[in-house]
């Protein structure tokens, strides 16, 4: 007898038996490295272990949009679950390339029964969008490469004369241009209404021109803590998860420079063209994102849960007595001068503004 996985209720209960889980598999597509390591030990082996179900990671999220796209419109899927960018959610979501979530039905309450929509952080969920972290990407730097004084603002990253040395940017207008700007003079809450014009634009390309000859570029999150620990760059944007854990795992003299990080948020969504597998699907993301999940991957790398039930429960940093807190994007200290990435203007100006980054790139 064919053996058929059956799953009952909103819940999506973990009804798995090991027996009947041996032949089932998701496919699941995220960024690498340290950060896929935490969501395998918070999320991937404890589902495994309750069910049976076998995880196939792909280290791919960085050409997710464009993954999905070609999937989709080629109607051969093989991704199942997919970690990706708010803003590159919204817009595949847009496109019809994504699942469209109930996040009530889909995902469990938090403790005290509060419905999911309202225990994620507001303005996180997506109509296609589960947020698992909220990270932030930010500047940090080699300490040994700055002895006489270390750069401290957003406007040290463009002072190549008392700052020397080749700055890694992330191979995307996204922030990129934002951080252009407000080296420039703009206020940051008048950034995303500059950027919206031709001007602003020309304005952003024409800062960043100014230290166009000292950036060297990269597309995976692994790559800025080697290239500051090679000393390949000495400043480099990069996700602040990565960096806590080369301070912290591998001891490198990194430093963040928290002055203007942009916050955002991280999570998962489901491309179209799974209905085979949705049962399994949607059983994976009810278990990987109810709260003590959430709070078990702050374990492992220092970004922030994005249900508000999960917060508290956020303790040390694996097997130390590192707290985890102080370390967090979310923590107060560090959000002082944080700038607020606005997805809906990159869903809206991404495409057009991609293209002229990528020709700027070029040129």
């Amino acid at each position: 007898m064919k053996r058929v996985l059956i799953l009952t209720g909103s819940v999506a209960a973990i009804a798995l038996g090991g027996a009947v889980a041996q032949d089932q598999q998701l496919t699941i597509v995220s960024w690498g490295g340290a950060y896929s390591n935490s969501q395998i030990k918070a999320y991937h082996e404890p589902y495994t272990e309750k069910t049976g179900v076998k995880i196939v990671n792909e280290d791919k999220s960085a050409n997710a949009l464009a993954g999905i796209r070609a999937q989709v419109e080629a109607d051969n899927v093989t991704w199942d679950v997919v970690d990706m960018l708010q803003a590159d959610a919204q817009r595949a979501c847009d496109e019809g390339l994504l699942e469209i979530i109930d996040h009530d039905e889909w995902l469990a309450p938090a403790p005290d029964g509060t419905p999911a929509s309202e225990d994620f952080v507001e303005g996180q969920l997506g109509d296609c969008y589960v947020p698992q972290i909220l990270y932030a990407t930010m500047f940090a730097y080699n300490t040994e490469a700055f002895p006489d004084g270390e750069p401290q603002t957003i406007e040290d990253i463009w002072d190549v004369e008392k700052f020397p040395g080749t700055r890694a940017l992330q191979q995307i207008p996204q922030k990129n241009l934002e951080w252009a700007l407000i080296a420039d003079g703009v206020p940051d809450d008048e950034v995303y209404e500059v950027l919206a014009t031709p001007e602003g634009q020309d304005r952003a390309f024409a800062k960043l021109d100014e230290i166009k000859d000292h950036v060297i570029w990269w597309s995976e999150g692994a790559q800025p803590p080697q290239m500051l620990a090679d000393k390949e760059a000495v400043i480099a944007t990069a996700y602040n998860g990565r960096i806590f854990n080369a301070q912290v795992n591998e001891d490198q003299p990194f430093e963040i420079i928290w002055d203007r990080q942009m916050l955002e948020s991280d999570g998962w969504v489901v491309p179209v063209g799974n209905e085979d597998k949705m049962e399994l699907i949607r059983d994976y993301l009810y278990f990987a994102t109810d709260t003590q999940r959430l709070a078990d991957q702050a374990k492992y790398i220092s970004y922030g849960p994005a249900r508000t039930s999960s917060a508290p429960l956020v303790g040390t940093f694996e097997d130390t007595d590192i707290d985890m807190k102080p370390h967090m994007p979310t923590n107060p200290e560090n959000l002082e001068t944080a700038v607020n990435f606005d997805v809906q203007f990159w869903t809206d100006y991404g495409d057009a503004l991609e293209e002229r980054f990528n020709a700027w790139v070029a040129g």
